[in-house]
């Protein structure tokens, strides 16, 4: 196609976690909050629709102000520090739109979130990474110097689910020129966040959703965190309508419900350190997750069987219907696999898997 931009032409899409079709799937590959949202949601969505659904010819508030307001209240803020859009996704796009370009280089740390290069091609703006070594541990040096206009981290980072204390962001924020974005997808079930940062840095950026904590990733809601000079730019370039009429009333009534929130979140941090302590029983080695999922090595000593050993369990779990993910491409991801913390019942019904794994003999 002659016509489209050559940037376009050469880039590569996105690669979502599949879905599989079919109600019969452990379902541990795409961080999903294995609870439903609270019942104010539904009953919200109930109300928004009425009985005849004559809602839902009428236009959305087209700048998701009563959102807005509960967010800013939330996070102790007024209400212009505040941006909502089509799921996090949305802000990161628009963040790279306003600070990415041919002559204004987007960085980010790596392995991380697959998106970012993508919304870095489609700008045709130069991409700079800053590895990470096994211990991933966070390099704020090398972020500072790399050079690039505006940096995304991932905190917890994603694949891995390490965290990130909010002093060392402090400091990335006091030392990187550019504009820093922390995508905190995961926050709800880390230790420490940087949301309290941003009335101190005027460049920093915190990105969050409502899919992951809230249990709403069928609606998409994600919001931005950052200083008014900021939020205006991202609003002069967003979409118009950019977050429907359901979608907002649902995030409404999620903020209404913060005891079902937290009890939730609760939850899913105690399966979390009982799926920890089962693979690290078994000799396996997992990151110290602060995240909805863990990334776990089939084999406690890394060699070159590492990846076909990985290769190999997750082909096993699939055929057992069991998703997990595997990030193959990448050397510190290869002899891993990430699985998203599910119900105490989809992780006994993993390690129920991984014992036929190890042992044949197990009866079924």
């Amino acid at each position: 196609m002659s016509h489209a931009n050559p940037n376009v032409l050469s880039m590569h899409a996105y690669t979502p976690g599949e879905q599989p079709e079919g109600t019969d799937w452990i379902k541990l590959n795409t961080n999903e909050n294995p609870y439903p949202p609270s019942p104010k949601v539904v009953k919200a969505l109930q109300n928004e629709i009425g009985p005849d659904g004559a809602s839902l010819r009428l236009y959305p508030n087209p700048t998701s102000k009563p959102l807005r307001e509960a967010l800013a209240k939330f996070h102790g803020v007024s209400t212009d520090w505040i941006l909502a859009g089509n799921g996090s996704d949305d802000i990161l796009n628009l963040l790279m739109r306003v600070f990415a370009g041919p002559d204004r280089p987007a960085g980010m740390t790596t392995p991380s979130y697959s998106l970012y290069p993508v919304l870095a091609e489609i700008q045709n703006a130069p991409l700079i990474e800053v590895p990470f070594d096994r211990t991933f541990a966070l390099d704020t040096t090398a972020i500072a110097i790399s050079g690039a206009n505006i940096f995304f981290l991932t905190s917890p980072n994603a694949p891995s689910g390490v965290g990130f204390s909010t002093a060392q962001i402090a400091d990335l924020a006091c030392t990187f020129p550019g504009i820093l974005v922390v995508d905190e997808a995961y926050a709800a079930f880390a230790a420490e966040h940087a949301a309290a940062l941003v009335t101190q840095f005027p460049r920093l950026v915190v990105t969050r959703t409502f899919s992951k904590s809230h249990g709403l990733a069928g609606l998409r809601i994600g919001y931005a965190l950052a200083n008014p000079e900021i939020i205006v730019l991202l609003d002069r370039v967003r979409d118009s309508y950019n977050l429907d009429r359901l979608a907002q009333a649902a995030a409404l009534a999620a903020l209404q419900d913060l005891h079902y929130f937290y009890d939730t979140i609760a939850r899913v941090i105690r399966t979390r350190a009982a799926f920890l302590e089962k693979i690290r029983a078994l000799g396996w080695f997992a990151h110290p997750s602060q995240a909805n999922f863990v990334l776990v090595e089939p084999k406690n000593a890394r060699d070159e069987s590492g990846p076909a050993v990985a290769t190999d369990l997750f082909a096993f779990l699939k055929q057992r219907r069991i998703l997990v993910r595997h990030f193959a491409k990448h050397p510190l991801t290869s002899a891993a696999l990430r699985v998203s913390i599910g119900t105490d019942g989809d992780l006994a019904a993993l390690a129920h898997a991984l014992d036929l794994w190890l042992n044949p003999a197990t009866p079924r």
